[in-house]
């Protein structure tokens, strides 16, 4: 729908989003956090996730901490892509500390926030698909600092089997929350913003800084609020 929504109506539908979230959480037996977890846990094939981050709270819709980012995986038809094989990408290596932040675009934005704030010199970060194996190696101390970063967040997981696709049930509930969560068309009327010392800020890409989320797709766009009926029935099933 092409339409934006009032404040009071996006106040009342954020709090019904997290509301609902906290179902899930219980139903799930809680959050993890992500530098905790591996494959051997018991992952469903396919799913949504939503990540929190640490000093990152709601502040107009209710206590607690807010949403950062939001995913989920095969949305190409015939993709073989996992929840858990996407999740361990955004985690990045165990035994190294580091990852591949090209083949991860939450790992690619944080760690250019960190260049921003921090003033690294990593000029090859974001560079091509691939990477000769010197200058990954030359870009570890970086891709271990987004480790941490991203592995002391916390998530949630929705199981949704559908089929891999453009159409799959998965991407119409990512997408949604994302526009939701987003504040990119309220500058004037933010809602649960990012804090002023949210890494986030320091971001070279203005859909991260303006929307207050480590996503770039789909924050400029208009949510559909039959959705959150959808997000509460896939939920009360789990």
């Amino acid at each position: 729908m092409n339409f934006e929504h009032s404040s009071s109506t996006r106040i009342a539908d954020l709090k019904r989003f997290y509301d609902v979230l906290g179902i899930l959480e219980k139903r799930i037996g809680g959050a993890r956090m992500l530098a905790d977890c591996n494959g051997r846990m018991d992952w469903p094939q396919r799913g949504v996730y939503f990540f929190r981050e640490p000093g990152e709270n709601r502040t107009e819709t209710g206590l607690g901490p807010r949403i950062v980012r939001v995913g989920t995986h095969a949305l190409k038809a015939g993709s073989k892509t996992t929840l858990w094989n996407r999740l361990s990408q955004h985690r990045g290596a165990v035994q190294s500390g580091g990852g591949n932040h090209r083949g991860s675009i939450f790992r690619l934005i944080v760690g250019n926030a960190l260049i921003e704030r921090d003033k690294y010199n990593f000029s090859s970060w974001g560079g091509g698909s691939s990477a000769p194996r010197e200058i990954r190696n030359s870009e570890l101390p970086l891709e271990q600092v987004v480790s941490r970063i991203i592995g002391a967040m916390s998530f949630l997981w929705l199981p949704i089997y559908d089929t891999p696709g453009p159409d799959s049930l998965r991407g119409y509930i990512e997408r949604n929350a994302i526009a939701l969560l987003s504040n990119y068309n309220y500058p004037e009327e933010p809602l649960d913003p990012a804090s002023g010392i949210w890494l986030g800020q320091f971001c070279d890409r203005k859909r991260v800084r303006a929307s207050g989320l480590w996503n770039q797709n789909h924050v400029h766009e208009q949510y559909n609020r039959s959705f959150l009926d959808t997000l509460e029935a896939l939920i009360q099933d789990v």
